[in-house]
């Protein structure tokens, strides 16, 4: 976190006791058990710098449940602080909707899109809901009046104080949902920079605390008949000299690490974002996201399969790109099962990565050119296609970026209608045109939507009238252009409406 309000500025310089040992493996849900929620936030913290360090009951959570590393935006969506990182996580949604844009909080949208504790107390009142924090902001301004205790750690206690009160609260008290937030990372890495023995010191330090307050979880007296969730996240990274706020890829690192009844214990997932923390915190305890709520997060306990992401495992590494590291897996243009990519009118040379269309991550992807707004492609997962020539032309090329994405033959009802939905990102500039079609059972595609302006991340959803006499339909994406912009396409489906 950036300078900002109520920042603390007390070092603490010991160590606390490792904790009794962490939380055992959680059965399976039974019908009579109760869930419950218990959300971590350790600021500023890098996963690799963790699991590099001695985290026993860090390194026992990953152990029995999942760990999920991933990127966040960058200006100009939001900077890389604490402001826009931890409404993200509460709120469930990405700042172009919650508005935070730095740690002021001005013209924030938390009316509109109010914190997953004020969500609870919404649906289940009967809910005992807490938070509490090192930081003040996080729980006088991102978590509402509606939660049933919110408590700001006097800077005096610092972690310590927010520790012994979440212990306290876990250990003896009846609540359903609570948040932690620890600040000590943050602080060392902005004193000392991320490669510093500080840094790795703050991190032990929290680990230590994170078992105190898992162990008291297992020590509470109703414990066998709970079902707990316990995530662990950040809001943003840090550099190895010290800071954030920035486009570089340790500032945008964060991670999630979850343990619960439905997760698979030592599994590593990249499907995961942000927003799921408040979505996976909401289903767990049994209530449905509403559609008008516009959640940008989805529940980590019901994975959605994607064709991209099968790509996972044959990604490789650079070719022409010298500025990705040597070591950064991740792009192929060999299309999933059922898809194809059409470049017989594409040109010739230029960048071997991104000629024509490419499956590609985020980490890959974005270190290929920073600060041109890759950063924003937020709502794709894992590997998801781009069309990029703005990065094809940077080395010597003829003719004109001309390639087209082609989708599987989806099965369809002549005469219904069927809901073409995709994940976008589009950015312009003349003469490019980023245009979808659609062929009914093999016929002359035809024009259902055109990209000439830039088009922000979200989630496209176009309903299609399927032609009397059809049963299948494939979904083209067609990009144009010269030394221009790119395009991004993920989670494609087309479904009955």
């Amino acid at each position: 976190m950036t300078a900002g309000p109520s920042r603390r500025t007390v070092l603490l310089t010991a160590a606390l006791a490792t904790a009794a040992a962490p939380l055992a493996a959680v059965p399976a849900r039974a019908a009579a058990r109760t869930p419950k929620v218990l959300v971590i936030g350790l600021d500023g913290a890098l996963l690799g710098r963790i699991q590099a360090a001695a985290t026993p009951n860090l390194d026992a959570l990953m152990a029995g449940g999942v760990t999920a590393p991933s990127r966040i935006y960058a200006e100009p969506l939001a900077p890389t602080m604490s402001g826009p990182g931890w409404s993200t996580i509460i709120t469930g949604v990405w700042p172009d909707k919650h508005l935070v844009k730095d740690n002021a909080f001005t013209g924030n949208a938390f009316a509109k899109y109010p914190d997953f504790l004020t969500r609870i107390e919404t649906a289940k009142p009967a809910l005992s809901t807490y938070a509490v924090a090192s930081w003040s902001p996080v729980t006088t301004t991102i978590f509402s009046a509606a939660v049933d205790s919110r408590v700001s750690t006097p800077s005096a206690e610092y972690d310590t104080g927010t520790t012994s009160r979440a212990v306290a609260e876990l250990r003896d008290g009846s609540r359903d949902a609570v948040f932690v937030h620890l600040d000590n990372i943050d602080h060392a890495g902005h004193g000392y920079g991320a490669a510093s023995s500080q840094y790795t010191a703050a991190i032990q330090t929290a680990d230590a605390q994170v078992g105190q307050i898992v162990a008291a979880v297992a020590a509470r007296p109703t414990y066998a008949s709970e079902d707990w969730l316990i995530m662990v996240t950040t809001d943003h990274g840090h550099t190895d000299a010290g800071g954030h706020g920035g486009n570089s890829d340790p500032e945008r690192q964060t991670f999630l690490i979850a343990k619960g009844s439905a997760i698979t214990a030592g599994t590593t997932r990249h499907d995961i974002k942000m927003p799921d923390v408040a979505a996976s915190a909401l289903a767990h305890l049994g209530i449905a996201a509403d559609p008008s709520w516009g959640l940008d997060g989805r529940p980590l306990q019901t994975p959605v399969a994607d064709a991209f992401d099968t790509l996972r495992p044959q990604l490789t590494t650079r070719v022409d790109e010298t500025g990705i590291g040597a070591a950064v897996i991740g792009f192929t243009h060999t299309p999933p099962a059922g898809w194809s990519v059409e470049n017989t009118a594409m040109g010739t040379g230029g960048m071997t990565e991104w000629r024509g269309w490419s499956f590609t991550t985020d980490e890959f992807w974005t270190a290929a050119e920073r600060g041109q707004q890759r950063e924003s492609n937020v709502r794709a997962r894992n590997v998801f296609a781009v069309a990029d020539g703005d990065e094809w032309v940077d080395k010597s090329s003829s003719g004109t970026f001309d390639s087209t994405l082609v989708g599987p033959a989806w099965p369809v009802t002549g005469g219904s209608t069927a809901v073409l939905r995709y994940t976008t990102l589009y950015r312009q500039e003349s003469p490019q045109k980023g245009e979808v079609l659609v062929s009914w059972n093999g016929a002359t595609p035809v024009s259902v939507k055109t990209y000439t302006a830039d088009t922000s991340s979200r989630v496209e959803a176009i309903t299609l009238r399927v032609p009397a006499g059809a049963t299948s339909a494939r979904v083209r994406f067609r990009y144009t252009g010269g030394n221009n912009w790119f395009w991004t396409v993920d989670g494609v489906s087309l479904t009955a409406s």
